[in-house]
Parts: structure tokens; C-alpha cells; sequence
């Protein structure tokens, strides 16, 4: 009987990194696309990102369900319980990474004048280290792997520098030009939700390093401490 138990939970939770998986595959892809979207000012690819969004809900609900089934009819203990946990904070921190990237699309329609804005080819670049770390931050899950994890917390330095020059320059913009103000208002926010899809992405990696070790990385311990 204890068997069989160990084995169904064993495939729960494999069901729940499954749907986690394709949870961020989704959401890397929307990433991918959105910043493409904005590159190319098409709102053909937009739609595409803002129409995917349902079904990263709808899987963040199915694993939702699913974790809190494991809970009620496994009654995990120490480790199990945390994978679940795990598990199911995950899985809401990659559904507002999704949201980040659908917010992105459904700016692109408003940006005029796209050649004048320089921060406009920062932007991808900061994107690609922000996709960088949610595609590492899943390999890191599903190989538990704490050192892969601490990786990606580390990148997200990168992300913050851009996002601090980025500003800058928009800022810049707008007080040189007025003209450009409502444009460069929605650069600003394109680059607030990158900056904010690294900050998930640390986040998942704490809650990785955590699930693998039963400790926080010493980044996230030195914060809680500040």
C-alpha cells in the first residue's frame, strides 16, 4: 500500500512539472514574441502573445487543482510537501510572467515615430537576458538544480542596469521633445514589465534553490536581512 502511494504521488508530481514546463514554454515563447512584436511594430504577432495568455491561465489553474488535490489525498510531509509548494508558488509567478509579456503587446499599437527612440533597440537586448533567465530558471526546476538557479539570480543585475538606462534615455526624450512624451511613456512601461519578468524570474529561482536545498540562496537571506 505505502508502495503504491509513493508511486502515485511520484506521478503527480511529475504531471506537475509537466504542466509547469509547458506553462513556461508559453511564457518564454510570449516573451520571445511580444519583444518581436515591438521590434517589428506588428500587431499581428501581438494578438498572437495577448490571445496565448488564456491558455497559460488555464494550465496555472489546472495546476492549482492539481496541487491541492496531492495535498488533501497524499498528505505530503518535509520534502514532498515543499515540492508541492514549490510547485504551485511557480506556477502563479510564471502566469504573471505571461501577463507581462501580453501588457507588452498590447502597447505596440501605440508607439509612433519608432525609428527617433534609441532606448527602442536597448530594449530587445534587455528582453533577450530577461528570456535567457526564464528559459534557465525552468531548466533549473526541472533538473532541481541549485547552482543553475543562483545563476540566474545573478543575471538580474543586468536586467536592472538596463532598465536604469533605459530610463534615463526616455526621460531624456520626453524632456528635449514633448512631442514624443506619449511614445516614450510606452517604452517606459515596456521596459518596467522586462525589468519586472527578471525580478519573477529571480524569484522562481529562490523558490528552486529552495525546493533543492531547504535554504534560500544567500542573496535573497542578505535582502531579507537589509
Amino acid at each position: 500500500m505505502a508502495e503504491h502511494t509513493v508511486k502515485a504521488f511520484d506521478e503527480d508530481i511529475t504531471r506537475l512539472r509537466g504542466l509547469i514546463a509547458e506553462m513556461g514554454g508559453l511564457a518564454e515563447l510570449s516573451i520571445t514574441e511580444a519583444l518581436d512584436s515591438l521590434v517589428k511594430g506588428s500587431e499581428e504577432i501581438a494578438q498572437k502573445v495577448i490571445a496565448r495568455d488564456k491558455k497559460i491561465d488555464a494550465l496555472e489553474a489546472e495546476v492549482d487543482r492539481m496541487a491541492v488535490n496531492v495535498i488533501a489525498l497524499r498528505a505530503p510531509m518535509a520534502d514532498d510537501l515543499r515540492e508541492v509548494i514549490a510547485a504551485l508558488k511557480i506556477a502563479g509567478v510564471v502566469e504573471r510572467i505571461g501577463d507581462y509579456a501580453k501588457n507588452i503587446s498590447k502597447r505596440i499599437g501605440q508607439i509612433e515615430s519608432r525609428k527617433q527612440f534609441e532606448p527602442l533597440t536597448l530594449l530587445p537586448a534587455m528582453g533577450e537576458i530577461a528570456v535567457e533567465m526564464v528559459h534557465d530558471v525552468l531548466t533549473a526546476y526541472g533538473a532541481r538544480d541549485p547552482i543553475l538557479a543562483q545563476e540566474v539570480i545573478a543575471k538580474d543585475a543586468k536586467v536592472d542596469a538596463f532598465y536604469n538606462s533605459i530610463f534615463r534615455n526616455l526621460v531624456s526624450y520626453m524632456v528635449e521633445n514633448p512631442a514624443t512624451i506619449s511614445s516614450a511613456a510606452q517604452l517606459l512601461f515596456v521596459a518596467r514589465n522586462i525589468e519586472r519578468i527578471g525580478d519573477h524570474a529571480t524569484n522562481v529561482a529562490e523558490m528552486v534553490y529552495y525546493a533543492a536545498t531547504g535554504s534560500y540562496p544567500p542573496e535573497a537571506e542578505e535582502r531579507a536581512e537589509g
